[in-house]
Order: C-alpha cells, then structure tokens, then sequence
C-alpha cells in the first residue's frame, strides 16, 4: 500500500471516528429526521439591507474552514450558493464549540443566526447555533485539484455537481430549456400524451432495440427506439396535434453525441406536411434560444451560430452536388450509382441501391459542412420507410433532417399515411432484416390497420432534445448534459 493509500485510509478512518465519538454523546447527526430553514444563502446576499441583524437559518454542506482560538471561520455551501459563517465560542457555547473540532469539510449542517458584514465586507451569518445534519464519510476533492478526471466525474456526479458548480448551472439551464419547449408547444394547442416504452415490435426507426422478457407473458419485448408509430395511431383516432417527450433507448455505439437511451420530442399535426414541421423547427429553436439565452446568436465552442429564423433548406441531392461535385439527377440505375461510390472510397454492402448511395454520399462528404443551421430534404425511399413519397421523384420522400454543428438535431416528414405503399416498404425492411441488417423496421400490421382506419395527411417531427441542449448550454458532449450517462461498471477492486 502507497503512502497516499495509507494516509486516505487514515483520514476515512478518523471521520468514522468522529462519528463514533458523536453517538457515544448522544449526538448522532442520522437520528435527525428534518431541518425549517428560513433563507437559502443567495437570498440572504441578494437582500442584505433588509436582513441586516435578522435571525436567519440556513443548511448546507460545510465547504472550507478556517480559523483559530475561540474564533472560525466556514463557507456553508446550499443548493443556490455559498456564505460565510461567523463562530465565536462565546456566541454557541464552550461544548458547542468544541464540538466543531468533530466536523469535516462535507459535512452538512444547520446553522441559525444573524445577519452582518465583516470588515471586509462579506455578508455572513453570526452563528448562534449549529447542528450536524449528517456526517460525510467520503474526503470531497478540493475545488482546484480535485474532481478533474472526466470518467469519474460521470461516475460520480453527485460529487461532481458538489465540487463543481457549473455542472449544476448546465442541468439547470437544461430543466429551463426542456420546459421552455413544451412551452412553445403547449401554447400552439398541442396535447402532451404518454405511449407505452415497452412494445412487442420495435418500430418507428432503424435502430437495433433492447431486448428484455415479460415473465408473465412469456413473451420478448422491445424498449422502445421511437414512439412514432403510437402517436401516429392517436392521429388516426381523431387527435390534431400531439407530442410526447421522453426517453428512448437504442442498443447502438457511443459517442460525443450518443448515449444509449436519451431525451427525444415527437410531435404530430394533422392537415400538415413537412413543410409545416420545417417551419416549426426552426421556430421552436428560436423560441427557445430567445427564452433560454436571450438571443438567437449563440457560442458554440468558439463558433458563433446563427439560429434566427428561417434556416437554409438544401435538398439532400443538391448538397452532394455542391460538396462532392456529383449530380445523382443523371444518375439513374443502382449500377452507376455504386460505381460512383467504389470510386469515391464507399464501402457497398449487399443490397444496396441508389437510394442508399445517395444517404451514404450525404454522411460520409456531406455533413461536416453543415455548422450552421440546415434542413436537408428529399431523402431517398429506401431509408425513410414511414414518409410520404415526393410527388415529382417518386424515388425520392418530403422529408427532412435538421443539422446544426454538423449534427443531426431533428428528422421529420409528411407522414405516409398509403396503407398499401406502407405494407410494402414493411415488406421490403423484413427482407433486409432477413439478409442481416439488423435496424431494418420490423413489420407492425396493426400499424397497417390503423392507416387503412384513415390517417389524415399529416406532418411528424422528431428533435433530439439532448443534442439540442449541447448545443444552447455549449458543453463539448452529451455526456456532460445527461446527469448519469451510462458507463461501463468496473469491480470493487478498480
């Protein structure tokens, strides 16, 4: 064992210690059940003059301490800030007094007493009485050399949230941001609906689901990728306009931008098309920017983006034009097609046809220029197997993505609401699931039976509300706005 071990070993064991002495005194902090506390510690900064030689109390977690003799000094740390306490042992006693030598830092407290300024000036509480809440166990790290590893830091986020008080301004911004959305669509008469996450077929994407049994059923079922499929069947039965915010979960890779299960918005309004939906993205985003940020012009680690409304609209063709310098409007067969991928570097896998050339070019040469804000539209049927075709290409959909810092934030279509073109691009997913492809959509016939009830044309949106929030509070990865990413376990030992 290191020396560090030997001595953190040391310093665990004497807070145990403590709290061995403070029970055998009767005094243990984990019988105390609740504290009335009066006034967070910004409160009491914000309105100094009123409070000035008022009787407050307070609780917080004890954060640095300093001092000597019948005099201490402590920063008390509460859920909005921090403020200083003022402790002389003839203010709380000789016993009281000497009880605080059985305190550590992380150690959360209750603390009574009146409001002033010190000689230099900082507003503090003269402690009339403190009371141990609950004794901290763990050595918190110290704010400047402390909790700086990145995996830890996700790990361990109530640690982090504790030592770092930026991390705590970014989930708030993020509750603000999440409410400020449904704001905006609460506003526009949009009703918020729950739909199952445990389904029987996992649909409404192309993504590889999660897998987990029902017992009682004795039947697998799937946590849901998308709630699509749901919320266009609350359409069919007579709703105008729904949305649901929630969590998703799809069994994929990781990344800056890609957890596991996250935040998605999925809205749907009937008598509407894709272009409704484009219109109502960017101004959602607005709104939000406006609300949340005060503007529309935002830093984006070192990039400035300019949200204002309306956003430029390339269809998905053209902007492989203009960054590849390849036309696919005079390219016409799945042979010139992969022919040109070959040729650009492209890996073809069996079964690919025009339509899926066309998404690969747009991934691989396409999105990285793609900063500031831009719908994508028209992409080919055979990756977009729930929109509705385009009247002038039928091989092509009205359909689009929006991109903001090279990433996808939102997807969106006039919905297919065809019962039979449906059941046939169903068909067509099958058979690439049965040749491997693993995301293809499953069929779903009571899907089919809800369009052949009668889906009205409608217009369907879906926005990555993680992404989304990366971006307006400029955090580098998504890891940094979900409170507990997933992350691999490790064993005891490690």
């Amino acid at each position: 064992m290191s020396g560090t071990e030997e001595n953190l070993n040391e310093m665990l064991m004497m807070r145990r210690e403590k709290l061995r002495e403070l029970e055998e005194k009767g005094k243990s902090p984990f019988f105390i059940e609740k504290y009335n506390y009066t006034h967070h510690s910004t409160t009491i900064k914000d309105n100094f003059e009123e409070l000035e030689e008022q009787t407050v109390s307070v609780a917080g977690r004890i954060m640095s301490r300093r001092g000597h003799g019948k005099v201490s000094f402590m920063d008390l740390q509460d859920s909005k800030g921090r403020i200083q306490l003022f402790v002389k042992m003839n203010a709380i006693g000789e016993e009281a007094y000497k009880d605080l030598n059985l305190l550590d830092l992380g150690d959360i407290v209750g603390v009574k007493g009146e409001v002033f300024k010190t000689k230099t000036g900082e507003v503090s509480i003269r402690t009339k009485e403190i009371t141990l809440l609950t004794k901290s166990l763990q050595i918190l790290p110290e704010k400047f050399h402390g909790l700086k590893d990145q995996d830890l830091r996700y790990r361990q986020r109530y640690v982090d949230l504790i030592v770092n008080p930026e991390v705590k301004e970014t989930f708030i911004l993020r509750s603000k941001i999440i409410k400020a959305v449904r704001e905006y669509l609460d506003e526009r008469e949009f009703l918020e609906v729950d739909t199952p996450i445990l389904n029987t077929i996992a649909g409404g994407a192309n993504a590889r689901p999660f897998v987990t049994h029902h017992n009682t059923l004795d039947i697998d079922m799937y946590l849901r990728i998308a709630n699509e499929l749901y919320l266009k069947r609350l359409i069919v039965g007579g709703f105008e306009k729904v949305y649901e915010m929630g969590r998703m979960f799809r069994n994929e890779g990781m990344s800056h931008k890609h957890n596991p299960e996250f935040t998605n918005i999925e809205l749907y309004q009937a008598y509407a098309d894709y272009e409704d939906m484009m219109v109502l993205t960017e101004e959602l985003v607005a709104y939000v920017a406006e609300k949340i940020l005060g503007g529309t012009v935002i830093d984006y680690q070192g990039k400035e983006i300019d949200l204002t409304p309306p956003w430029r609209r390339l269809s998905m063709i053209d902007a492989i034009k203009e960054y590849t310098g390849v036309d696919f409007n005079t390219i016409d067969t799945d042979e010139e097609a992969i022919k040109i991928a070959k040729e650009k570097g492209l890996e073809i896998e069996a079964g690919m046809k025009r339509g899926h050339i066309i998404s690969e070019m747009f991934e691989e040469f396409c999105e990285e220029y793609l900063v500031q804000p831009t719908f994508i539209t028209h992409h080919p049927v055979e990756v977009s197997p729930l929109a509705k075709r385009n009247s002038d290409d039928p091989r092509l959909t009205n359909r689009f993505e929006a991109f903001i810092n090279t990433w996808e934030i939102a997807n969106a279509f006039s919905e297919l609401n065809d019962p039979i073109d449906q059941k046939e691009r169903f068909l067509e997913q099958a058979k690439q699931r049965e040749a491997g492809d693993a995301e293809a959509h499953m069929m779903d016939m009571d899907f089919v039976n809800a369009l052949e009830v009668g889906l009205p044309p409608t217009g369907g949106l879906g926005i990555g509300i993680d992404r989304l929030i990366i971006i307006l509070t400029n955090q580098p990865t998504i890891r940094d706005v979900i409170l507990f990413p997933t992350m691999k376990p490790i064993n005891e030992e490690e």
